[in-house]
């Protein structure tokens, strides 16, 4: 049989096919989502007024590539000076910041204009109270030093190796890491409220224009001891930045024993020791107050909280279309827990009146110990809770993942006389109202009482007027409408 030989006529035709395919493929514009749209989407924040943004979208806008990582060089020209983004007392945003065999360098030829070192970093050892001791965490040339762009080149030579993006960077012992509050409520909080100054003009959805920070790195941690035993630690850092690395003491160690320079394009400095300095923390005892005296969006920790209660699966749109929702009393019980607990009797006239709460008014109650459920399931319920309320206790960190509104309220029990600001500075700074109470009374901003822990304190006889909450319940939860404006 001879060889198959194409005509002309089907060579043009092929040709012809051929042409067509290729016209159509660079014209057809494929009707995507953008990388905001499918945001929005992931988050569960679309609504039936919105337009879909069809722009389309590719494979580097959608993942952000990054090229390979090469040095910053500088040549024979002048070593890149150091730039104070953002300061207060422990916190510290920094582009440019050197490091160099363990050690901080900040290039600038305006030394006038750098903040007394000791409130930005410390020598990282534990707190422990005294003079003797708070000299100890005294800063020197070890730490930090503050050097001019010729001294620069002299120590760093024509490049230094980058640490890209943006880093939040503690420089904390594990003395208060391995704890859920102040992991997630002190040193969470404060790196997020201080790096998040940059946009204030985050939205009510919790939309921001901020890229999620490329690390999380520890100096004086090892990787061993940053996780708390109920693995909260761990749950909230995944569910907020799920590609986020984690870089600790051995890192750093090696890191500084190879000698060479580097740079962080832009990091976030935190360090507890330094904080203390603030007249926020004298305030309120809380690292992460300082802060709080940089500019902010009033909805500052909504890209946080949004994350991670999605991440448990409670979308806030399934709440109604118009965000309508039953109001939901959380009561966190410590009862059996061995230590902090209520009266017993008090504990179950309390319950009595929540139910009866529900009974009446048709209001969500939940009566749960937090230890009995998942993380996710903690989650969920805290993300949908209108009034949280426990004995002053771990459990009531719960209240971060709660969405702030005109009616959102935490209730507090203390042994009478006794009074820690933890929750209730907390409370405030997500925007929401918090109660203290003391057996049959109770007390609420600006009439606080000072910081005491009385015999009791940590005892299991703490009294509770279930009535008195009750009352403060219904009065929270029937606010007039013109509240909520």
């Amino acid at each position: 049989m001879p060889p198959f030989v194409p005509t002309s006529r089907e060579i043009f035709l092929l040709g012809l096919l051929l042409v067509s395919l290729l016209t159509f493929s660079t014209t057809f514009k494929p009707n995507t989502l953008s990388v905001s749209d499918l945001t929005k989407l992931r988050s569960g924040i679309y609504t039936a007024d919105d337009e879909v943004d069809t722009t389309p979208v590719t494979f580097e806008s959608q993942y952000s590539l990054q090229s390979l990582n090469v040095p910053l060089s500088w040549g024979l020209g002048q070593v890149p000076q150091t730039q104070i983004v953002a300061h207060v007392p422990g916190w510290t945003m920094f582009d440019k910041l050197y490091v160099m065999n363990g050690t901080f360098y900040v290039v600038t030829d305006n030394p006038e204009q750098i903040p007394d070192r000791k409130l930005m970093i410390s020598t990282g050892l534990f707190i422990e109270n005294g003079a003797e001791e708070e000299a100890k965490r005294v800063p020197t040339d070890k730490e930090l030093r503050i050097i001019d762009q010729d001294e620069a080149r002299r120590l760093f030579g024509v490049q230094a190796e980058r640490f890209d993006g943006v880093t939040w960077l503690a420089n904390d012992p594990k003395q208060f890491i391995t704890h859920y509050y102040h992991w997630s409520a002190e040193l969470f909080f404060g790196f997020w409220r201080t790096y998040s100054s940059l946009d204030p003009s985050i939205r009510s959805n919790g939309e921001t224009s901020l890229p999620a920070p490329r690390r999380f790195l520890f100096t004086r941690l090892d990787a061993a001891n940053w996780r708390d035993y109920a693995a909260m630690n761990q749950w909230v850092t995944f569910s907020a930045f799920p590609s986020i690395t984690m870089e600790f003491m051995n890192d750093w160690l090696e890191r500084s024993k190879n000698g060479r320079a580097y740079v962080f394009d832009r990091v976030v400095l935190a360090d507890r020791a330094a904080a203390m300095h603030g007249v926020n923390f004298l305030k309120t005892q809380r690292t992460a107050a300082n802060a709080f005296a940089l500019p902010g969006s009033v909805h500052w920790w909504l890209p946080i909280r949004n994350n991670v209660v999605g991440f448990s699966g409670l979308r806030d749109n399934s709440w109604g279309p118009n965000g309508e929702r039953t109001p939901v009393i959380t009561y966190i019980s410590r009862q059996g827990w061995g230590r902090r607990m209520l009266i017993q009797e008090d504990h179950e006239k309390l319950v009595r009146e929540l139910y009866n709460l529900r009974d009446t008014y048709g209001y969500e109650v939940n009566v749960v110990l937090m230890d009995k459920l998942s993380r996710a399931e903690q989650m969920q319920l805290a993300g949908r809770t209108t009034i949280m309320m426990g004995v002053h206790g771990n459990g009531l960190t719960s209240l971060l993942w709660m969405k702030p509104s005109p009616r959102s309220t935490v209730m507090e029990f203390f042994f009478p006389g006794g009074f820690a600001h933890d929750y209730e500075y907390t409370t405030r700074a997500l925007g929401m109202v918090h109660y203290g109470f003391w057996g049959n009374s109770a007390f609420t901003r600006p009439d606080v009482p000072p910081v005491a822990y009385p015999e009791g304190f940590q005892g299991n006889e703490i009294p509770i007027d279930g009535t008195l909450v009750a009352k403060i319940c219904h009065e929270r939860l029937t606010l007039s409408d013109e509240a909520d404006d």
